[in-house]
């Protein structure tokens, strides 16, 4: 097997024209039906696990010293965890709700690009 020759054609495809736009089209539904529920989820399961963190300094008294920081801190890392658990239900709901939004679309343009072929 010739590298030289798999490389160079690797190249040359980078810099041929590209000639399948309804297929870049249809990349560019895709992700914009896709892109709301991902950047939601991965906000939101930071904060809420920056938040379950808090709880457990204050349960573990690395923060606080006292048994009021401690009650405080397992009451935080309940709720941190509880927004931790519901993070994945939200995130398929809003996805499914952002599929259905672009779904004709999608649909017909990927008939069109079968049909062409």
């Amino acid at each position: 097997m010739n590298t030289d020759k798999i490389y160079a054609e690797s190249i040359a495809k980078e810099y041929a024209p590209k000639d399948n736009s309804k297929v870049m089209a249809l990349r560019k539904l895709d992700a914009k039906a896709k892109k709301p529920a991902s950047i939601f989820t991965y906000t939101f399961g930071i904060i809420s696990s920056l938040i379950a963190g808090l709880g457990m300094s204050l349960s573990m008294q690395v923060i606080g010293s006292t048994t009021q920081h401690m009650i405080l801190g397992i009451i935080i890392g309940i709720i941190g965890f509880t927004l931790c658990g519901i993070n994945y239900p939200i995130y398929k709901k809003m996805l499914e709700k952002g599929k259905q939004k672009y779904a004709f679309e999608i649909v017909e343009l990927a008939k069109q690009i079968s049909e062409e072929e």
